[in-house]
């Protein structure tokens, strides 16, 4: 077998998919289409890319960091010349398959010890928009990461990457993953979530989206604190005050219970 004798790998955050129904949720999540290019990341022996090219997108293109696994996925896939493979760090290597045409799409059960830095390149920052433009991200992350990401205004899971991401993107819970979907399982429950990054004409102007940035670090470093407390360090906060008169917007209230759009209204202070 392609995989004979591989162990999953603690360092490389690997956790191997083996539900079916979840698979098949994820790929039916994506809604692929024959114009689609699909970017995989972290294959590991293939589950969900067999599924991907059992599908109408026209290229799978992955990226696997462990040696090993490339090995075993070249044997098992490099017969279907819409597959191909990168390998490497999915941080630091190009996303763009080797002829040059990005990826549409992304699906992925992405490690979670770099579930950080890789939405980052995959959907940006506030004050960095990402080098790559996808319709759409189905995702496998930890679900406590996603809850935050879906969370509502006024709760509790309500935080600084809840602003962040939602004035980049829409984005939807597909489904709840168990631990025991695992192999090995790993201690905490998943979420799989559709990501769909705004487009050039929704997006916040790069001016506002770094002063929203600004004050989402500054609020959130004490998320239990009222903002008038957060923010009157701030040079600029006899603006920022006025700011929130005009908006409508209480500076006693805490970071978690202002709406992405409260921070827009609240950045005016900053310009």
């Amino acid at each position: 077998m392609a995989f004979s004798g591989h162990i999953a790998r603690k360092r490389f955050g690997q956790h191997w998919l083996k539900d079916e129904s979840v698979l098949d949720k994820i790929v039916t999540a994506a809604k692929l289409q024959p114009d689609d290019r699909v970017l995989e990341i972290g294959p590991g022996r293939g589950g969900l890319t067999k599924r991907l090219l059992n599908s109408e997108a026209s290229l799978v293109h992955t990226i696997e960091l462990d040696r090993d696994l490339v090995i075993g996925l070249k044997k098992r896939f490099s017969n279907d010349p819409r597959f191909t493979l990168r390998e490497g760090d999915v941080l630091s290597v190009p996303l763009v398959p080797f002829d040059g045409i990005p990826c549409t799409k992304v699906v992925a059960n992405i490690p979670y010890n770099i579930t950080g830095p890789l939405l980052e390149r995959l959907v940006g920052r506030l004050e960095r928009p990402s080098e790559m433009r996808y319709q759409s991200l189905v995702i496998l992350l930890q679900k406590e990461v996603a809850d935050r990401i879906l969370a509502n205004p006024g709760s509790s899971n309500f935080s600084a990457l809840s602003v962040r991401f939602q004035l980049l993107a829409r984005s939807q819970s597909v489904c709840l993953v168990p631990p025991d979907c695992f192999k090995p399982a790993p201690k905490v429950y998943s979420k799989v979530i559709i990501i769909e990054p705004f487009g050039e004409e929704e997006q916040i102007d790069l001016e506002t989206a770094k002063n929203v940035a600004v004050l989402v670090k500054a609020a959130f470093l004490s998320r239990r604190k009222m903002l008038r407390k957060t923010l009157g360090s701030l040079q600029k906060f006899a603006q920022i005050e006025q700011a929130a008169i005009e908006g409508g917007i209480s500076l006693k209230q805490r970071p978690q219970d202002l709406s992405p759009e409260s921070w827009i209204k609240l950045s005016k202070g900053l310009t």
